[in-house]
């Protein structure tokens, strides 16, 4: 299925972007240039093409990344798309290189800048690369730039003259486990994330944004992009029925389960409602049924179509996410999946918004940050927690949730308190809240 005459074409609207984009890495108008994207927009494409155009033009950039993971998958790919570029993979002692990079006849790995002396290129994380002392570049490219503190981009700027940054501002914010109370309002807030400091004390820094998510299905993009970033907005790459899922076999003796994955398959969403309840965050009625989703999903033999698999593909468990807002949540579900009948169910991705930023899967099942609770905090109305939690499907998204939490929200408004100096936040963790739920409960399935 094509758009229609009257509808953009998305290939050419984020080819149009990246072009100028390019455009300002070959000027010499600007120390920096920051691009921000939404969900599934190509970051890593950009990354990777940017650092392939700044070497033929005889640069020999770094790439800094906030997590070993980020690195270990920029390595790769550069490497594999750029087979005749020496990658260097900058890494600390401790650090054990996976197969994948061992393999690749143009990675190296080491420890200092010196090592990889022969390297066209040097990728490393924010945190390795702020360790070094010696050696500078013309040109870095930060990668996840949103998620790194202002405080760690002042210890890694002197390794560098000018600076891409990447990332997304909708998704979740540097995390600190001290109080951050005392910095707030300050001209350097070390807190804060790397790109904003940036923006605040260099005017005229070019601002470009990716248009397309290439992730997200038509069904999920106008909701992700009116809840979490209702000033830039952004639309699907595919159209209405480029996607579909469903079963081999029939769910004989429907249960609910089978009902709320009717409704998902069907229309990208599902809100799987239990009864109304004040329980712990371990409640394990809710994490067992977020758990037997996935199992049931595996059972029933899911097959999807897509514009990369138009012929129709299998599902397998590392297809399936289930994303929480806290660790020991995620622990439970996981000891409940590896008890499962089917042994490839703890294959199933379980983590944490934090650790499932940046990844991607066909099916995700989500445990809202609010389910059962008497209020509403900070943490649990954090609207980037809420954007990676819902925004990491190519097909579709289940919420798991127990009935009341538009009560909750109703009850418990916005009370940020407003501090001198300092932009109000948005989007609004309450507001981007009440335009999903806004969303789920024509969807809702009661358990």
């Amino acid at each position: 299925m094509t758009p229609d005459d009257n509808t953009p074409d998305p290939a050419r609207a984020a080819e149009a972007v990246t072009a100028a984009i390019l455009a300002d890495l070959a000027s010499t108008d600007h120390r920096a240039v920051v691009v921000d994207s939404p969900p599934g927009a190509g970051k890593s494409t950009l990354v990777v093409r940017a650092a392939g155009d700044l070497v033929d033009g005889g640069e020999r950039p770094i790439i800094i990344a906030q997590t070993n993971n980020q690195v270990d998958d920029l390595v790769i790919r550069l490497a594999t798309e750029h087979p005749d570029l020496p990658v260097g993979r900058l890494s600390g002692g401790n650090y054990t290189a996976p197969a994948a990079i061992t393999d690749l006849a143009n990675a190296t790995v080491g420890g200092t800048l010196a090592d990889l002396a022969g390297c066209g290129l040097v990728v490393g994380t924010s945190a390795k690369v702020a360790t070094v002392r010696d050696g500078t570049f013309g040109w870095a490219i930060l990668d996840e730039a949103y998620q790194m503190r202002s405080d760690m981009l002042l210890q890694v700027v002197p390794r560098f003259d000018r600076g891409l940054f990447v990332g997304d501002p909708g998704q979740l914010d540097p995390f600190t486990v001290v109080g951050t109370e005392r910095w707030i309002g300050l001209p350097h807030d070390p807190t804060q994330n790397g790109v904003t400091v940036l923006l605040e004390h260099n005017e005229g820094t070019p601002v470009h944004r990716l248009p397309v998510s290439w992730r997200l299905p038509a069904c999920a993009a106008p909701t992700i992009s009116q809840a979490f970033y209702p000033f830039t907005g952004f639309s699907a790459g595919t159209t209405h029925g480029v996607r579909s899922l469903r079963f081999r076999s029939a769910g004989f003796g429907g249960t609910d389960l089978d009902e709320t994955l009717a409704m998902a398959f069907t229309t990208g969403w599902a809100l799987h409602e239990l009864p109304r309840r004040h329980v712990p965050r371990t409640d394990t009625e809710t994490l067992r049924t977020a758990a037997g989703l996935a199992c049931r999903l595996l059972e029933r033999g899911a097959v999807g179509v897509c514009e990369r698999h138009p012929g129709e593909r299998d599902l397998s468990a590392s297809d399936i996410a289930i994303g929480v807002a806290h660790r020991d949540q995620a622990g439970l579900v996981r000891s409940v999946l590896a008890q499962a009948p089917n042994p490839t169910a703890r294959q199933v991705a379980v983590d944490t918004a934090n650790r499932l930023q940046g990844r991607e899967f066909e099916v995700v099942i989500v445990v809202h940050p609010l389910s059962g609770r008497r209020d509403a905090t900070a943490f649990h109305l954090e609207a980037g927690r809420l954007c990676v939690l819902t925004s990491r499907h190519r097909q579709a998204c289940i919420v798991v949730a127990r009935e009341g939490i538009v009560d909750i929200l109703d009850s418990h408004p916005s009370t940020d308190p407003v501090h001198l100096s300092v932009p109000a936040k948005f989007p609004d963790g309450w507001e981007a809240n009440q335009v999903v739920m806004a969303k789920l409960v024509d969807h809702r399935v009661a358990a």
